[in-house]
């Protein structure tokens, strides 16, 4: 389930997010990154966010 987590990141960073933390705080912030030009940033917040919730 992680690695599809981390596709869905890398293809479209707030899905992954949401599939790891659900409609949070942490989905809101992936959303604006993404949203306002940092596609990159979106990524690594979204990746960052799945290996904190990895357990």
């Amino acid at each position: 389930m992680t690695i599809l987590r981390i596709l869905a990141a890398i293809f479209l960073p707030p899905l992954g997010v949401f599939l790891t933390v659900g409609l949070g705080g942490a989905f809101w912030i992936n959303l604006l990154l993404t949203i306002f030009g940092f596609y990159i940033g979106g990524i690594v917040h979204a990746i960052w966010v799945i290996a904190k919730h990895d357990n």
